[in-house]
Formats: structure tokens, sequence, C-alpha cells
């Protein structure tokens, strides 16, 4: 499993959320740089989105999410084309981004 992982949750309909393309970012030297991406599958996690032997860095990271994308598929207007959750890293312990949504709102927390 990835050091840092997610699980999107559609609350529309209390189902996970499959088929949402997410990127992880580096914030390094002023610029984000995409070190991983993935798409959730059909439990909406992404598990292996780094490589499981990979360290890592302390410093700033983002996930995007591409949610409009999602919504479009499903023909429900939607107001977030892409939400993008950032957050910082301070040591090497494993990162859950939990990501709860719905056409127009949307919530997050550091998971277990």
């Amino acid at each position: 499993m990835s050091n840092i992982t997610t699980h999107v949750l559609d609350l529309t309909n209390g189902t996970p959320a499959e088929g949402i393309k997410a990127k992880l970012f580096f914030y390094e030297n002023s610029v984000w740089k995409q070190i991983a991406h993935g798409t959730t599958g059909r439990d909406g996690r992404i598990l292996d989105l780094m490589d499981k032997a990979e360290l890592l860095r302390k410093g700033i990271y983002k996930m995007e999410f591409k949610t409009g994308d999602y919504y479009d598929q499903k023909k429900i207007k939607s107001f977030y084309p892409y939400i993008e959750i950032t957050f910082t890293i301070n040591d090497e312990e494993h990162y859950h981004i939990p990501l709860l949504l719905n056409a127009f709102g949307y919530t997050t927390y550091r998971g277990s």
C-alpha cells in the first residue's frame, strides 16, 4: 500500500466515487511538481498512488481530484470542476486523505 492513500465517497447517493482521476503534487522551489496519479476504483479508493517503498519527504503536498469529469459522466450538474486538498507532511507515517463530496460541496480530514 502507498504511503499516501485516498478514499472518495459520493454523498449524493452514499456510494464510493468510482473513476475519479487524482494527481499528487509536491511543492518544491516555489513550484508544484506532479509526483503521482491514479484513478479511484469500484470502492472509491486509490491504494497504489505511490510505490510502497518510496519514503515521503517532509513538505507540502497537494492532491487534485477531477470531480467535474466524474459528474459530467453521470450527467449531473456540479459546481467544482476539480478539488484540491493541500496538506503538510512532517514525518514518515502513512497519510490517508479522504474526500466526501456531492455536486455542490465537499469535506475532507486527516484519515488513518
